[in-house]
């Protein structure tokens, strides 16, 4: 390593960079999602003010100094930062700055795992295997700590002194623990899920539900972003499988959509153009994408669809219309969308965007689809932040096949 010193903007660029720089450090997994998470911590009020802030780091220098010292300056700040109850503690330097110094091994920084150690392709790991890599260390303390549970209670039935009280205590050492799983869990899902575009004419919110609550993550991805020229471009992917190789697989998809809609590619080529890239190194990909391209001053709308759910369009009077479109998505023969779809939203329609596993929870997709018009319409007028959760809420009163679910909604409020 060298000593270096990198801007920040934003916090996930931030936790990028700190999760890359301790893993080529050789750091422990915990010291480096403890690292990340105190760092974020003390950034954060002014990353959210839109103050830049400016990360060091300096090499340990043996055998004087065997410590990895990592400095965080926040020169525009109106005040020192709070360093109290930090995950991994700081000190405190002159100023708005705070420094964190970790003993580094030596003589040579080593990969904690073969999981994290290279990324697909061989080369330096990524952010989801580093973050997979975190998970797994957290669920395997959770186990242990389940199996010392186990083992302590077994104990504790065979005497007859001392049972409450231990009791209490493993209890809140389990409460702990499960606090820290959820915020690594919480981080793993933020890093994978984009916040909503801000783009005036347009209001934008999205609802995302695993099958299963403790495990977040899924095949059921989306991603949006302003093209050059000021049009909105939305990916819906839901990748075949569960859990995190479908992540990564529904990860590669919007990566390589994202790729090629800032290359300039034709919308109706992009879903084949995806398959060719992607079918060299994931062979077993299957998953269904649904693209949208939208004006936001005159409400042109184009869609795209590889084996995607159709889209509903909800118009501000209340008729609705299902925008379907024959493709075959990535992995499938012959990939592509067969044709575009072109439509206009006009102020106050809404267009509601979904994985199957919004429609599909009965058995019926036809049926789901009239049920989610229904839903929709009643929804409109809500505020643009709850629809998509009240749409989910509504749709999932009875579930007979969970499935991770994506509801995105996007509704024309320009005149």
């Amino acid at each position: 390593m060298k000593r270096q010193t990198t801007t920040h903007h934003s916090l996930a660029g931030l936790r990028t960079t700190l999760r890359r720089l301790a893993h080529r450090a050789g750091l422990s997994v915990e010291t480096r999602y403890r690292l990340a998470l105190s760092a974020t911590r003390v950034a954060a009020a002014e990353l959210e003010a839109g103050r830049p802030v400016f990360l060091e780091t300096v090499p340990p220098s043996p055998p004087e100094d065997c410590r990895l010292t990592v400095r965080l300056h926040m020169p525009y700040a109106p005040h020192r930062p709070a360093l109290e109850g930090l995950p991994l503690p700081a000190e405190r330097m002159p100023g708005p700055a705070a420094v964190w110094r970790v003993p580094a091994p030596s003589p040579a920084p080593r990969s904690p795992s073969p999981t994290a150690g290279t990324s697909a392709d061989g080369g330096p790991p990524g952010l989801v295997e580093l973050l997979e890599e975190e998970l797994g260390a957290a669920v395997e303390r959770l186990d242990a700590l389940a199996a010392e549970h186990q083992r302590l209670k077994h104990e504790l039935a065979e005497t007859n002194s001392g049972v409450l009280a231990l009791y209490v205590q493993l209890e809140e050492r389990d409460e702990q623990l499960r606090q820290a799983h959820g915020r690594i869990l919480r981080q793993l899902e933020d890093a994978l899920r984009p916040p909503p575009v801000r783009v005036a004419g347009l209001e934008m919110a999205v609802h995302y539900e695993p099958a299963e609550k403790h495990a977040p993550t899924g095949g059921d991805l989306y991603d949006w972003f302003v093209l050059p020229d000021g049009t909105v471009h939305i990916t819906v992917v839901d990748a075949l499988g569960h859990g995190l190789t479908s992540t990564r697989s529904a990860l590669n998809v919007t990566h390589a959509v994202r790729t090629l809609a800032l290359e300039g590619h034709p919308v109706e080529s992009i879903v084949a153009r995806t398959d060719e890239v992607l079918a060299t190194f994931d062979h077993e990909l299957m998953a269904t994408v649904q693209l949208v391209r939208l004006d936001p001053v005159g409400g042109g709308l184009v869609l795209a669809n590889g084996s995607h759910p159709p889209a509903l369009l909800v118009r501000a009077d209340g008729r609705t219309e299902l925008l379907e479109v024959r493709g075959r998505g990535i992995g499938f023969p012959l990939p592509g969308s067969e044709r575009l779809l072109r439509e206009r939203l006009a102020p106050g329609d809404l267009l509601v965007l979904y994985t199957d596993g919004l429609t599909e929870s009965r058995r019926d997709p036809r049926e789901g689809e009239e049920r989610l018009a229904t839903v929709a319409r009643r929804h409109r007028h809500l505020p643009i932040e709850e629809i998509p959760a009240a749409i989910a809420a509504d749709m999932h009163t009875v579930i007979l096949h969970p499935d991770d679910t994506v509801a995105l909604t996007v509704r024309r409020s320009g005149g």
